[in-house]
């Protein structure tokens, strides 16, 4: 695949993954790059900018804990409007992988 298209393909999903991961736990900002890098390769400069932009829509909220190795730390949780757009997003996926599937055939 081009890395271009395979970078575009890896945008388009991650705010589903993000809203994913919250969804299990609240989690840090750390956190949440690590699980998508170690998983598909997604930097930090991708996540971050997008947890603001999730954050001004109100799809997820903050707050501070302490750390015991270093400055607080800020958890990332869905709030109400994040837990609506998550089954949204995740209804979407599955009627895309559907069709995709029905384009190209389902291998499994």
């Amino acid at each position: 695949m081009a890395d271009s298209t395979h970078i575009q393909l890896k945008k388009g999903i991650l705010e589903l993954c993000v809203l994913t991961l919250l969804a299990e736990k609240d989690s840090y900002g750390y956190q949440i790059t690590s699980r998508l890098s170690d998983a598909i390769g997604m930097a930090e400069g991708t996540v971050y900018p997008l947890l603001r932009k999730m954050q001004k829509d109100e799809l997820v909220d903050t707050y501070l804990t302490d750390s015991d190795s270093g400055p607080p730390r800020r958890y990332f949780k869905l709030t109400k409007a994040g837990q609506r757009a998550l089954a949204a997003k995740r209804a979407e996926w599955k009627a895309f992988k559907a069709a995709l599937a029905d384009i190209l055939g389902d291998d499994e």
